[in-house]
C-alpha cells in the first residue's frame, strides 16, 4: 500500500464525516452507522431523493460541502467508475463499495477501470458488505450488525460477507476492534489489511478468512510483520485446488496440492491455522482476552470426575499436557482438599468447598504454583437463565480462580463442556476480570493448544528469519527426461546415485557384468512415468541368465502395456544395500507460491500411506530436519527394533545441498522426484528420479 493510500485508509477507518451514495441499501448503511455511534457528520447523495434515513439528500457527489474521509458507494455499477473519478478528483479518503457486477461476473475490463478511477484513495471492495470499526464508532456497512468492544480486540478481515455478518451475530463475547468484508480485493487486499492492522495498539489478534491469496509474496512480509510485533493471525482457509496439470505425472499431485501449500505457508509464518469458525472464534477470543501461554503444559480444574476426564482425554491427543503435581507439594495441596478429593491434574477439587472463594483460592494458587504450567483452565457450566440461585457460587470460584491466576501470570480461562452452557452475561463478568470465557472442550483446549504453538512458533521464526520466497517463474511446456538423464544431473550437483549405465539388449550381459551382481534392469523411456505399473523395472539380478529372462520378459510386459512406450534402452544399476527407510523427496514450482519441496514417506506405496509434509522454499537446513522428525518414517530413521539410528542432520543437509541446487537451476529445471530415497546411517542415495525440465532448454 502507498504512503498516501495507507494514509486515505485510515481517514476511511477512522472519519470525521461519512457521505453515503444510493438508495435503500445506502439508507440501511446510515442505519448501521447510527446504531455503531458514529456521531461525525453524515451526508447522503441521490439525485431522486429528498431524504435517506432522516438526512437529507444532495443531488450529487460534487454537491458536497467537503472531500469526505470516507464514503459509502451503492448505486448502479454503470455509475461508479464516474462516481470514484469525481470522489477523487475532489480529495476524498476511502470508499466502502458495495456494488456488484465486477470481476466477480467475468467483467475484468469494469473491475479494471475501477482500480483506475480510485487512484490514490482507499477502496474496499467491489461486491463487500464493507467495514466496522468497533473501537472508533464508525460502520460502513450494509446489513444489520452486532458484536462489541471493550477497546481492544480482533480485527477479523473475511472473504465472505455473510460470513462477516455471521461473526458479528456470534454469541461468543469475541472481543472486536475492526471488522472488514473485502470482496473482490480489487485495491486493498487482504496482505494490506493485515499490514495496517499489524501496527494498530487495538489490535490484539488478526482474524483472516482466506478463499484465495492474490500475492503469496507480499502475504509472508506482512505476516512475518505481525509475528515480529507480537500480533496473533489465526486463519480459517476454505476451498481447495488442484495443482498444475503438467505435475500431475508425478506422485506429488497427490501428496502436496493447493491446502497443502497454504498450510506450508501459514508454518513458515507463525499464522496459526484452524478448520472451522467456533475454532477460529474461540482461538481469537481466547488470545484477544488472555494472550499466548508461554508452553503446553496445563493445570486443569473441575468440579467434578467427569469433566476431569474430558480435559485430560482431549489433551493427549492435541500434545497438550496435563503435568502432575511434584511430590514435596502433594501433601500441603491435599490438606486444603476435602477428604474426598484426590490430588491430581486435572484436579477435581468437589462440591465441599465448591463456591467458597476463602478455600478455593489456595487450592488454586498452590496446584498452579505446583507446576511449571504455562496456561490454567476450570470447567465450568453456568445454570440457564432464570435459574440463578447458585450463580454467585459459580462467580466466586471464577474470581478466586482468576485471581490466582493472574497473580502467577498464568492465563486463565473457565470452560463450558458445552457451548451454549455459558451466557452472555457470565461471559461478560469473566472478561471484565481478564478471565478468557470459552465455549466447549475441544475448542477450548485447541485454542490453547494452538495460541501455545504460537508462541513456539514465534520464537523459533525470529530467531531466524526465513529468506523470502522464491519468485515463482512463468509457467512453460514441460519435457519430462529418462532416468538415466535425472540421475545424470543429479550426480553432476554432487547428489549420491547408483553406479549404472545405459545399454541395449545387445549389450545387456556384458554391461552386467562390468557393473557388477546383483543389478537393476530398468527400461528407460520419455513415455514411462512409473515403469513399476508397466513392468519395466526388476531388482536383484544375480547372474546373467536372470538377466538375460528379465530382459525378454520386460519387453513382452511393456509391450502389452503400450506399444509406443516400448524402446531398446536400458539402464543397468547396482542394487544398493537395504536402506533404514525410504523417502519420497520432490521439489517442484507453483505458480503462485514459487518453489516447494514435499518430503515424505516413500517407496511403491507412497500414496497409500500419504505421509508427506510440504515446505516452501527456500528453507533452511533446520527447517527440512525439522519436517523429517514429523513424519511417521521418522521412527525408522531413529533406529526401529534395534536397527542403527540415521543421522538426521547428514541427512537433511544433503537435502538442503539439492534444494539450492534445484534453486539455482529452477529456471530450466521444473521438477525433480526422487522415489525412492534411500537413507542410510550417514548418507542417501537416489534410487529412482523423475525430472521434468523446461521445453527447449
Amino acid at each position: 500500500m502507498t504512503p498516501e493510500r495507507r494514509k486515505n485508509f485510515q481517514r476511511l477507518l477512522n472519519p470525521r464525516h461519512i457521505a453515503f451514495i444510493g438508495g435503500r441499501d445506502a439508507a440501511i448503511a446510515i442505519k448501521e452507522a447510527r446504531r455503531r455511534g458514529f456521531q461525525g457528520q453524515m451526508w447522503a447523495v441521490n439525485p431522486k431523493r429528498a431524504d435517506l434515513a432522516g438526512l437529507p439528500c444532495v443531488k450529487s457527489i460534487s454537491d458536497l460541502p467537503e472531500a469526505p474521509d470516507a464514503v459509502y458507494l451503492a448505486i448502479p455499477v454503470g455509475g461508479v467508475v464516474d462516481a470514484l473519478e469525481t470522489l477523487n478528483n475532489m480529495g476524498a479518503g476511502g470508499v466502502v463499495c458495495f456494488t456488484a457486477g465486477f470481476k466477480e461476473t467475468g467483467d475484468t475490463a469494469a473491475e479494471t477501470a475501477l482500480i483506475e478511477a480510485t487512484g490514490d484513495m482507499a477502496l474496499i471492495g467491489p461486491n463487500c458488505y464493507g467495514l466496522i470499526n468497533y473501537v472508533g464508532q464508525s460502520a460502513l456497512w450494509s446489513f444489520e450488525h452486532g458484536g462489541w468492544s471493550p477497546g481492544y480486540g480482533a480485527a477479523i478481515v473475511t472473504q465472505s460477507g455473510m460470513f462477516s455478518s455471521d461473526i458479528t451475530m456470534s454469541q461468543r463475547s469475541l472481543p472486536l476492534a475492526y471488522m472488514v468484508s473485502a470482496g473482490n480485493q480489487a485495491v486493498i487486499g487482504l496482505e494490506d489489511f493485515l499490514d495496517v492492522f499489524s501496527d494498530d495498539p487495538a489490535v490484539r489478534a488478526i482474524g483472516l478468512h482466506i478463499e484465495g491469496l492474490q500475492d503469496v509474496q507480499k502475504f509472508e512480509h506482512a505476516a512475518l510483520k505481525a509475528l515480529q510485533k507480537g500480533v496473533p493471525i489465526v486463519a480459517l482457509k476454505t476451498g481447495s485446488s488442484a495443482i498444475g496439470a503438467s505435475l500431475t505425472v508425478s506422485h506429488t499431485g497427490s501428496l502436496s496440492g493447493s491446502n497443502e501449500l497454504y498450510e506450508s505457508l501459514f508454518e513458515r509464518t507463525g499464522v496459526i491455522s484452524v478448520s472451522n469458525p467456533s475454532q477460529f472464534l474461540e482461538t481469537l477470543k481466547y488470545l484477544c482476552v488472555v494472550g499466548a501461554p508461554r508452553n503446553r503444559k496445563v493445570a486443569g480444574f473441575t468440579c467434578s470426575g467427569g469433566g476431569a476426564t474430558m480435559l485430560a482425554d482431549y489433551a493427549e491427543k492435541i500434545d497438550l499436557t496435563f503435568p502432575e503435581i511434584v511430590r514435596s507439594r502433594r501433601d500441603a495441596l491435599s490438606e486444603l482438599l476435602p477428604d474426598i478429593a484426590t490430588v491430581s491434574n486435572p484436579l477435581d477439587y468437589t462440591t465441599p468447598i465448591w463456591g467458597h472463594a476463602e478455600l478455593t483460592y489456595p487450592v488454586f494458587a498452590s496446584t498452579i504454583s505446583a507446576m511449571d504450567a504455562g496456561s490454567a483452565v476450570l470447567v465450568q457450566d453456568y445454570p440457564a437463565p432464570g435459574l440463578d440461585d447458585s450463580k454467585i457460587y459459580y462467580q466466586n470460584d471464577a474470581e478466586a480462580f482468576g485471581r490466582a491466576a493472574f497473580e502467577l501470570g498464568v492465563p486463565a480461562a473457565i470452560c463450558a463442556t458445552l457451548p451454549e452452557n455459558l451466557d452472555v452475561e457470565t461471559r461478560q463478568f469473566l472478561i471484565e476480570k481478564s478471565i478468557a470465557p470459552m465455549q466447549g472442550i475441544h475448542e477450548t483446549l485447541n485454542a490453547l493448544s494452538h495460541a501455545a504453538g504460537w508462541q513456539y512458533a514465534r520464537d523459533r521464526i525470529n530467531k531466524t528469519t526465513p529468506e523470502p520466497l522464491a519468485k515463482p517463474v512463468p509457467e512453460s511446456p514441460l519435457t519430462m527426461l529418462t532416468e538415466d538423464a535425472g540421475k545424470s544431473w543429479l550426480k553432476s550437483i554432487g547428489f549420491p546415485v547408483p553406479n549404472g549405465v545405459v545399454t541395449s539388449v545387445e549389450n545387456a550381459v556384458e554391461v552386467a557384468d562390468n557393473v557388477g551382481y546383483p543389478v537393476a534392469l530398468k527400461m528407460m523411456s520419455q513415455d514411462l512415468a512409473h515403469k513399476t505399473e508397466a513392468g519395466a523395472v526388476a531388482i536383484n539380478l544375480k547372474t546373467d541368465e536372470n538377466l538375460s529372462n528379465a530382459l525378454t520378459m520386460m519387453i513382452a510386459d511393456v509391450s502389452a502395456y503400450d506399444q509406443s512406450k516400448a524402446t531398446d534402452s536400458f539402464l543397468i544399476e547396482e542394487m544398493s544395500p537395504s536402506p533404514l527407510a525410504e523417502l519420497i523427496v520432490t521439489l517442484r514450482r507453483d505458480a503462485q507460491f514459487g518453489h516447494a519441496l514435499v518430503l515424505g514417506s516413500g517407496g511403491v506405496l507412497v500414496e497409500l500411506v500419504g505421509d508427506a509434509v510440504t515446505l516452501l522454499l527456500p528453507a533452511t537446513k533446520d527447517d527440512i530436519e525439522r519436517v523429517l522428525q514429523q513424519l511417521r518414517a521418522a521412527k525408522l530413521l531413529q533406529g526401529f527394533r534395534g536397527r542403527p539410528a540415521a543421522d538426521v542432520n547428514k541427512i537433511a543437509q544433503s537435502i538442503h545441498r539439492l534444494c539450492q541446487a534445484y534453486l539455482s537451476e529452477c529456471e530450466s529445471v521444473a521438477e525433480v522426484e526422487i522415489n525412492p530415497l534411500f537413507v542410510y546411517q550417514d548418507h542417501v542415495v537416489a534410487v529412482d528420479v523423475l525430472l521434468h525440465k523446461v521445453a527447449g532448454t
